[in-house]
C-alpha cells in the first residue's frame, strides 16, 4: 500500500492530522499536474498553477477516496471542471456577458480566443464520450487537463500502459470526430 493510501485509510478512519498529511504527500504532485496543464493555457493566463491546486483541494473538500487512483483521478476533473467554468465565464464576458451593447465601429475589437473556445469544444465532446467510454473519459480527463503520462494514466486507472495507449487512440479518435462534426 502507497503511502497516499495509507494516508487516506487514515482520514477515513478519522484520524485529525491525516488531511495535512495528505496535502503534503501531494501537493507536489498536483503541482506539476497544474503546472503541465497551465503551460498549456494561453499566455497572460491570470490563473497560476499553485491557485489552479489550492482551488482544486477545496473542491474536493471532505470526501472520502477509496484509493490513489480515486484521489488523483477526483483532483484531475476538479482541475477540468475549474478550467472549463473559467473558459464559460470567459466566453460569457467575451459575448457580451450582460454589459452594454456598443457599436462595433466605434470601438476596437481584439480577435476572439480559440482556446477557450477550444477548451469547451473539448469538454462537450468528452461528457458525450464519458457516457459510451468512461474509462476512455477518464484516462482523457488524467491525459489532456491534468497532464499525466501514459505510465501514471495507467497506474491511476489500474490497466496497462497498452491498454492506456490504445484506449488513448480511440478516444482521441472519437472526440476529433464529435468535435469535428458538430
Amino acid at each position: 500500500m502507497d503511502d497516499v493510501t495509507r494516508i487516506l485509510n487514515a482520514i477515513r478512519g478519522g484520524e485529525i492530522d491525516a488531511g495535512k498529511e495528505l496535502m503534503s504527500a501531494v501537493y507536489a504532485e498536483l503541482r506539476r499536474i497544474a503546472v503541465a496543464r497551465m503551460a498549456r493555457e494561453q499566455p497572460g493566463q491570470t490563473l497560476q498553477p499553485t491557485a489552479l491546486v489550492h482551488e482544486a483541494w477545496m473542491r474536493l473538500g471532505d470526501q472520502p477516496f477509496e484509493s490513489r487512483a480515486h484521489f488523483f483521478g477526483a483532483a484531475a476533473e476538479a482541475m477540468r471542471r475549474i478550467l472549463v467554468d473559467r473558459a464559460r465565464r470567459n466566453g460569457y464576458a467575451k459575448r457580451g456577458g450582460g454589459a452594454e451593447h456598443v457599436d462595433l465601429e466605434e470601438v476596437e475589437v481584439a480577435a476572439p480566443t480559440a482556446d477557450a473556445d477550444e477548451l469547451l469544444a473539448v469538454n462537450d465532446a468528452l461528457e458525450r464520450l464519458e457516457v459510451r467510454d468512461p474509462r476512455g473519459a477518464q484516462l482523457v480527463k488524467l491525459r489532456y487537463f491534468a497532464g499525466l503520462s501514459f505510465e501514471e494514466t495507467a497506474d491511476v486507472l489500474g490497466v496497462s500502459v497498452t491498454t492506456a495507449k490504445r484506449d488513448w487512440n480511440y478516444a482521441r479518435a472519437w472526440l476529433h470526430q464529435a468535435i469535428t462534426a458538430g
